[in-house]
């Protein structure tokens, strides 16, 4: 508690946090702004068939905090600027000229931001076209396990429509763009990664209630047991994700001697270290989406139909392919953006080596095989805690909506944000959350770049 108080006693700190949450309060408000042209009463009853159907409708909307619910003006949420930075990412492995600049140090990571704005406002475009497409389609060719939706979601659908929700929706991503820079800059934590956090976490409250509501005390004897099994059970995947989120694997370096003038300095032991879950929440995101597109995509492209039946014929289907797509691209994205080959160069060029490990290519060799290992550890623990909701629900018939790559995002994020203030803290003086003989906070992959 004293840790906690010393929070407010530092006058930059206090001001940094209220500046934080009245940002993210003006992102909450803006969730509730409809995009002209669109009746919102049409689209929540949408939202609730499509919540039951899973998709990638549902994925989006996770990630805009319910937005896409309301069809609001922050409907695309910051997954164009998400899906830029990850673009970026991937380019700067193929692409000699982006490689450069990622080593020209913070000029050059200024010029990749610039990159990575523009392709936000690319994708806002392409995404916002598409949606607006896509409404005008709902109630008057989409069809549900009711039948026929009663309502139409776009009244008027013409051109100004479609150029309104385009330029609505564009200048709804940029200005929450804008919002997570203001945040990172002027506030505590990442600012993007906070925004997506505001968006899950205001969603949890709604789906706590609906849990409650769906066990029905009067017929269920066994109901207030089944609550206290899945309260007790939050806690313990919580604490094994803080658990594996904060473990890593360090390997020793050691530095040889060196003269610096007519000084010798003493060789150094350190060690360089190796996150356990080294692509975050990436893998489930894309293998979310790469499931979700028949079930999405089946009533424009009918083949589709018999994917999305084969996926819903059994949960251990859908939850093994689940699996196998994580561990897949948890391999592809570290290998992507991790390579062991410039790590042992470095290594190298500061005089150092791995005790044991010749310098260079043997070196490579250790720290790939490592990773390898340390991946498909992570692969497997990201696959758990995504499948839990799901195998909970299925076989124990327990009612578990608590996982996945929210989950995943929320712990990551609030790990992440404690670590900065705790750096605060120790900067002037005061002891951090974990006291002053316990282990500080350490944070993870941020969500976004």
């Amino acid at each position: 508690m004293g840790a906690l108080l010393n929070v407010f006693r530092i006058a930059e700190l206090r001001a940094r946090l209220g500046y934080t949450i009245m940002l993210l309060a003006v992102y909450r408000l803006g969730v509730f702004i409809s995009t002209p042209g669109v009746n919102r009463s049409a689209m929540n009853a949408y939202m609730k068939e499509q919540a039951e159907a899973g998709g990638l409708v549902n994925l989006f909307n996770m990630f805009s905090g319910g937005a896409l619910d309301q069809m609001s003006i922050f409907a695309l949420g910051i997954m164009p600027y998400v899906s830029s930075s990850i673009i970026m990412q991937l380019l700067a492995v193929v692409v000699p000229s982006l490689e450069r600049l990622q080593k020209e140090g913070a000029g050059g990571r200024q010029k990749i931001n610039q990159y990575t704005r523009y392709g936000t406002i690319v994708l806002s475009i392409i995404q916002g076209v598409g949606i607006s497409r896509y409404l005008a389609t709902i109630g008057r060719t989409a069809t549900s396990k009711t039948g026929a939706i009663d309502q139409i979601v776009v009244p008027n659908d013409d051109i100004w429509f479609t150029v309104m929700t385009v330029i609505t929706l564009t200048a709804g991503t940029a200005f929450i763009m804008w919002l997570g820079e203001r945040i990172t800059e002027g506030g505590i934590g990442n600012g993007i990664s906070l925004l997506i956090f505001a968006g899950i976490v205001a969603r949890i409250p709604p789906a706590g209630a609906a849990l409650l509501n769906s066990i029905d005390t009067d017929k269920d004897q066994l109901a207030m047991a089944k609550v206290a099994f899945v309260l007790v059970f939050m806690v313990l995947v919580i604490g094994a994700v803080v658990y594996i989120e904060r473990g890593m694997r360090r390997i020793p370096v050691q530095y040889a001697k060196r003269m610096a003038g007519r000084q010798m300095f003493a060789g150094q032991a350190t060690y360089f270290p190796m996150k356990v879950n080294a692509s975050g929440v990436i893998p489930p995101i894309f293998a979310s989406a790469l499931l979700s597109f028949p079930s999405t995509l089946s009533n424009f492209l009918p083949f589709l139909k018999g994917v999305q039946a084969a996926l819903q014929s059994s949960a251990w289907v859908q939850n093994g392919l689940f699996v196998v797509l994580i561990v897949f691209f948890a391999f592809f994205y570290t290998s992507l953006t991790f390579r062991p080959d410039d790590v042992a160069d470095n290594i190298k060029k500061q005089g150092g080596y791995i005790p044991g490990i010749r310098p260079g290519k043997q070196t490579a060799d250790y720290i790939e095989r490592v990773l390898n290992r340390l991946t498909f550890g992570g692969g497997l623990y990201l696959a758990a805690i995504c499948v839990i909701p799901s195998v909970m629900a299925s076989e124990f018939g327990v009612p578990f909506h608590f996982g996945g790559t929210g989950l995943l995002i929320v712990v990551g994020v609030a790990l992440d944000t404690v670590q900065q203030i705790e750096q605060h803290l120790i900067s002037r003086n005061y002891e951090g959350f974990a006291g002053p003989r316990g282990p500080r906070i350490r944070g993870r992959l941020r969500v976004a770049a």
